[in-house]
């Protein structure tokens, strides 16, 4: 990546990863696929913008290969087949994975979605919890496992 477009632990702990008053555990799964909704999306924006500089549509275009739920459930099986969750994240993601959405959008399948809200939830906890590091990790390899190969840098 270039210089100056990395996001790092520290732009999320400014923007107040870790600084939360309420117990993790307390949280619903659906308000950690919300924050980890924001991030990953912020987190993907800033992977495209660091690879080029092109037409904002472009951007959008592809942003949406790595955001949309059948997305999201791939990166989340590659988790689960490759053993990287660690067992707090595990449990996180069944707490996503068995939330109940009250709307499911038209363009993803009802498996798919629910493993995407996982997904998000796994990358609230961690955003909330203050460990940008690791979800930092799980979205690098996240995002490499669903860029072909002839595009990896």
């Amino acid at each position: 990546m270039e210089e100056g477009l990395t996001i790092d632990s520290r732009a999320f702990e400014e923007l107040g990863a870790g600084k939360t008053e309420v117990p993790l555990n307390q949280y619903s799964p659906l308000v950690l696929a919300y924050i980890g909704d924001a991030v990953y999306e912020l987190f993907v924006r800033n992977h495209l913008v660091s690879r080029k500089n092109c037409p904002v549509q472009k951007l959008h275009k592809e942003a949406i290969r790595y955001v949309r739920a059948a997305a999201q459930a791939e990166i989340v099986t590659y988790w689960l087949e490759e053993g990287i969750l660690t067992e707090e994240e595990e449990s996180v993601f069944r707490r996503g994975k068995n939330a109940h959405a009250h709307t499911i959008p038209k363009n993803a399948n009802p498996a798919e979605y629910r493993k995407a809200t996982a997904f998000e939830a796994v990358i609230g906890y961690l955003y909330l919890k203050g460990d940008m590091n690791r979800a930092t990790k799980l979205m690098r390899g996240g995002v490499e496992c669903l860029t072909p190969q002839e595009e990896r840098k």
